[in-house]
């Protein structure tokens, strides 16, 4: 766990209006491991922080939102052999709060950008996209440049008024 989103997530606050960078109000990030167990760990990590900024009224769906990112990254993203030094945890999950909105974003190390599934009428999968586009007030992906190589996706989510 850490605190280091703000700044990886700053052109996300550029894209979506001009915000002072110094109104940011917190930031917090965890890695994941690179199994299907670190969703709990996703939703967890989400509550506690949600919780801790007093935004609980949003925790079902930013939950939900965040779930279907990891899943992703775990599914889609993640190599399926690890090479010599390839990091033990490569999905980092972010939690970014300004005055108006909460941005939630997913680090993975794969430079392909997600695609909405179409999915059958009897498939599991596929659905996720659409969940996040129906559960947020917007979403997007951008390459990360440099190292290290990847993508973050990220969501974004009005904060109810105070």
């Amino acid at each position: 766990m850490g605190s280091d989103g703000s700044t990886l997530l700053e052109p996300l606050w550029q894209g979506l209006a001009a915000i002072d960078p110094s109104a940011v109000c917190g930031s917090a990030s965890c890695a994941l491991p690179a199994r299907y167990e670190a969703v709990k760990g996703a939703r967890q990590f989400t509550g506690s922080t949600l919780r801790q900024w007093n935004i609980p009224e949003l925790l079902d769906e930013v939950a939900l939102v965040v779930s279907e990112l990891v899943t992703n990254a775990l599914r889609h993203a993640l190599p399926t052999t690890t090479a010599t030094g390839e990091p033990e945890r490569p999905v980092r999950l972010h939690l970014m709060r300004g005055p108006s909105r909460l941005v939630c974003a997913v680090r993975d190390p794969s430079e392909v950008g997600p695609v909405a599934g179409e999915a059958g009428c009897g498939e599991e999968s596929g659905r996720g996209l659409h969940l996040v586009e129906c559960f947020t007030d917007g979403w997007g992906w951008q390459p990360l440049a440099g190292t290290p190589r990847g993508k973050i996706v990220w969501a974004v989510f009005e904060l109810p008024p105070t």
